[in-house]
């Protein structure tokens, strides 16, 4: 029987909670959600009108509780970052058979790449791209490329707009999205193919790639042609800031070593 650490409920994060905790196999989940349900969620989330203002990860259990009523269930409602709550995120890395990640910040993406090394367990992320256009899945192995490696190398060899388009989910935010939101359809595939993935790592799989590229559309200058798959096996970088051979010192601040891997991304 297994035990599953996720970190994230959004619209795709709810997508693989969902899939997974129908496998009868699994019967531990725990879950890191900080954020409340907002009404521009509404449209690409399971949850309804009536549920804005809960938090997420209240909504998430009461979803799962739905239909496994026999899984434990174990909910923080709190930052992943948050340091005044890392012994209940330590002991759920330390207790968990495979990790999925499904949040969208990179500092929270470098911390859990760091728990699940640390704790020497195998995890997946999932990626939807700007738009919806396709979205990546990654997983990572214990003594794999770690998600600085990964990055890393998407970043020398992809070439990007990172400029911030139109908030077209909350046009009256104060701060903009960081990119075009996906429709809900492209954000089910991939968050459906992350939980495919998810399910092959619990039964001891080794999906035969490190990072999965799936475009869902034709776009000029980007994919010739959509749903052609792309499979990259990565190797881990003895150059990595993160993993490799100038990883900053244990003792270092991981804050402060996040800060001087992004900075390197950001000229590379």
């Amino acid at each position: 029987m297994f035990t599953v650490f996720q970190v994230g409920a959004g619209s795709g994060g709810m997508v693989v909670l969902d899939l997974v905790c129908r496998e009868p196999s699994v019967r531990r989940i725990a879950l890191v959600e900080p954020d409340v349900y907002q009404a521009h969620n509404v449209h690409r989330h399971y949850f309804g009108h009536n549920d804005v203002g809960q938090r997420k990860a209240d909504l998430a259990a009461r979803w799962v509780r739905q239909f496994r009523s026999d899984v434990e269930l174990t909910v923080l409602a709190a930052d992943l970052t948050d340091p005044a709550r890392q012994a209940e995120v330590e002991a759920a890395a330390a207790g968990c058979d495979v990790g999925v990640c499904a949040v969208d910040n990179e500092p929270a993406k470098y911390h859990f790449d760091a728990l699940m090394r640390k704790h020497k367990k195998a995890w997946a992320l999932g990626e939807v791209l700007s738009g919806g256009v396709g979205g990546w899945v990654h997983v990572f192995r214990p003594g794999e490329a770690c998600y600085g490696c990964v990055a890393s190398h998407l970043q020398r060899t992809v070439t990007t707009d990172n400029s911030p388009p139109p908030d077209y989910a909350n046009p009256h935010a104060t701060v903009p999205e960081t990119r075009i939101p996906a429709s809900k359809a492209a954000i089910n595939v991939i968050a459906s193919a992350h939980a495919s993935i998810t399910l092959g790592l619990l039964a001891g799989a080794d999906p035969g790639f490190t990072s999965l590229l799936l475009p869902l559309a034709k776009v000029d200058g980007v994919f010739a042609e959509a749903w052609r798959p792309f499979r990259f096996r990565i190797p881990r970088s003895p150059e990595c800031l993160i993993c490799g051979a100038h990883a900053a010192p244990a003792g270092e601040d991981l804050d402060v070593a996040l800060d001087q891997a992004l900075a390197r991304l950001a000229h590379e």
